[in-house]
Order: C-alpha cells, then sequence, then structure tokens
C-alpha cells in the first residue's frame, strides 16, 4: 500500500488531502486545500496563495488516475464546491458524509450546494457513515459520525480504514487530538499499522480548545499507541498551526520511542521540509510574533 500525504499544515496549507494505491484501487482522501482568512489579524501572504495554487493543481492532477474519492466532511479545507470539480469528481465513486444525519446547519448547507454540483458528473455517490466498501481485496471501511474536536458545535467527521492484504492505514479526519474517547474507539477496534491523526489545536488552546482537551489527546494517543499497536502515526493538521507544536508532544514523544511507534508530520513523513506558512505569517509580513 502507498500512502502519500499531498499537501497539509506542515507543508504550508490547511489540507489532510492524502492519496491511497492498493493493488485493487487509487483514491483520494479529502482533495481540498485551503489558507486561513485571517491570522494575527493578517490576510493570506502571496506565498501562501501560490502555494495553495500549486496544491490544488497537484490535487486536480493526481485524481485523474484515481477511481475513487472520499469526503469526510464539509470544510473548506477538505472539500471544495468550485474548484476543479470535472478533474476530480468527474466519472468517479464519491464516498461521502451523509449530508442529513449527524451533521450541522453550516455543514448541511455546504453539502447540499457540494452535492448538486457533483451528481451530475460523479459515476456513483455513497454514504460514508459507518459503512464499508469492498474494491477487490481492498476494503474502505467508515467510522459511525465523531465529533470534529472537543465537543459537537463544528459538526461531526467520518474515519476511514484502508486494508489490503499488506497493510491497513486509519484517516481520523478532523478529530483535533482524541479529545474524546469516542474518537479513538474506531481506531484501537481495528488496530491499524499506519494511522493519520489531526493533532490537538494547540494555536488555540485556552481560546477555543480546552487545556483539558489537550490533556485528554494526548492521554488518548498515548491509549492509541499501546492499545492499536501502530507502526506509524502522522500527527499533522491543526497542530501544525503553532509553530511551538513540539514543545506540547515532548513526553509523548518519548512515550512513542520507548513504545517503538514511529510519531511525526507529514512532511517528515516525506522527509521534506517543514513549512509551517500560516504560522509564519506574521514574520512573512515582517512583523515580531
Amino acid at each position: 500500500m502507498k500512502i502519500e500525504p499531498l499537501c497539509s499544515d506542515s507543508m504550508g496549507v490547511r489540507s489532510m488531502a492524502t492519496l491511497v494505491e492498493t493493488r485493487d484501487l487509487k483514491l483520494i482522501i479529502d482533495p481540498a486545500a485551503a489558507v486561513a482568512p485571517r491570522r494575527y489579524g493578517l490576510p493570506p501572504h502571496r506565498k501562501e496563495l501560490e502555494l495553495l495554487e500549486e496544491y490544488w493543481k497537484k490535487i486536480a492532477s493526481v485524481a485523474r488516475d484515481c477511481e475513487v474519492i472520499v469526503v469526510t466532511h464539509y470544510h473548506y479545507d477538505h472539500h471544495s464546491s468550485t474548484r476543479f470539480l470535472e478533474e476530480i469528481y468527474g466519472g468517479r465513486i464519491v464516498i461521502v458524509k451523509d449530508p442529513e444525519n449527524m451533521i450541522n446547519f453550516n455543514q448541511r448547507t455546504r453539502a447540499r450546494i457540494f452535492l448538486e454540483k457533483i451528481r451530475p458528473i460523479a459515476a456513483q455517490v455513497l454514504t460514508a457513515d459507518g459503512r464499508e466498501y469492498f474494491f477487490g481485496e481492498t476494503s474502505l471501511e467508515f467510522s459511525h459520525p465523531v465529533p470534529h474536536g472537543p465537543d459537537d458545535h463544528l459538526g461531526y467527521v467520518v474515519e476511514l480504514r484502508v486494508k489490503d492484504s499488506s497493510q491497513s492505514f486509519l484517516f481520523t479526519s478532523d478529530v483535533q487530538g482524541f479529545p474524546l474517547d469516542s474518537q479513538i474507539k474506531f481506531v484501537i477496534d481495528k488496530k491499524p499499522d499506519v494511522i493519520f491523526v489531526d493533532g490537538p489545536s494547540t494555536y488555540m488552546l485556552g481560546i477555543n480548545y480546552p487545556v483539558e482537551a489537550l490533556e485528554a489527546s494526548l492521554r488518548n494517543i498515548v491509549k492509541t499507541m499501546r492499545e492499536a499497536f501502530p507502526s506509524t502515526i502522522i500527527l499533522d493538521h491543526h497542530l501544525l498551526r503553532d509553530l511551538e507544536w513540539k514543545k506540547h508532544l515532548k513526553d509523548l514523544l518519548k512515550e512513542a520511542e520507548k513504545i517503538g511507534v514511529d510519531l511525526k508530520s507529514t512532511a517528515e513523513y516525506l522527509n521534506v521540509e517543514i513549512n509551517q506558512l500560516e504560522a509564519l505569517r506574521g514574520s512573512l509580513y515582517g512583523l515580531r510574533i
């Protein structure tokens, strides 16, 4: 199995877009990217916008060889109703978060607009929540919806386990670091080899991400390592909007080394330089943050 994050927060944009390739199929999970409309009171810098365009072209190019597209929820860094729709969704099987059940108002509205546009061009649109689909020997198994973060005010997401005859990969979507026990149940039950986790929102710590949520997240990541036995955990997305992200992981990194889990960002997983453009926006504008 090939697992390739296409772009991410450690690579310069808000995204978890990931290509997964097995002997049976190629799929992209959450084929979208975005930049923060405001950070430090500033709009996106030119460097962010230029990189965003490069990544959108990359996603569209890679999608041309894919049979399946997955959308785990309807935030704009995970789906788009305007960008490269034909290139990404045209003629493909699209598996989406249920647009009617366990979904908040904003995501339901976005889902309706999105699905109105892709249903005429997709080969098939299927519902993800709690279901399993087979493509040859490859299984795509989805969790029941779990909250987007410490509570459900941002709605719900679905997690995905991709399994073939050689390996299994689990994509958590936007759980913001596993602050809730319900978010790790599917992961521990499936015991994947590789996990891509949306890390805790430490850049909003004490604002809309409580200290208690961070503490619970770190405990649950350790529990996942001890009970699911993954070889690799990729930790990125919300976490990498914080320049000091590793400061919060000191004990976790020691525990991962002790257990024998390779824990790293997507950039480190791909052996490329970490490029936290959003977190560096103030510096890009010449400000001291």
